[in-house]
């Protein structure tokens, strides 16, 4: 029996992509830095995978300043953490459906 992909969402599953969401879903909102710091990736990459998330509809970016310093900060949105969900739940399904699948 085929194993169903269809609720795999291709803006989410890129690893960075879902660390990001995985980052924001715990929790209420994220800077840039902080971000940039817990993933290790560079500012241009990091952009660019925040931005395909923004087009999806799944984040929110604000700015603002913190004193006298620029800040950019993102926030997963209800759409986004519910399309997070259901890939984490079909990540799972698959996993669950793999020979030799560990104990739960």
């Amino acid at each position: 029996m085929p194993l169903d992909l269809s609720e795999i969402d291709a803006a989410i599953h890129a690893p960075a992509r879902l660390a990001i969401m995985a980052l924001l879903a715990s929790g209420d909102e994220l800077d840039f830095v902080r971000l940039r710091e817990r993933l290790g990736l560079t500012d241009g990459n990091l952009a660019s995978h925040l931005r395909r998330l923004e087009e999806a509809g799944y984040v929110e970016c604000t700015k603002g300043f913190a004193g006298r310093r620029p800040r950019t900060a993102y926030r997963i949105l209800p759409r986004g953490r519910q399309a997070f969900e259901r890939h984490v739940a079909s990540l799972e399904r698959i996993l669950r459906a793999a020979p030799g699948e560990p104990p739960h």
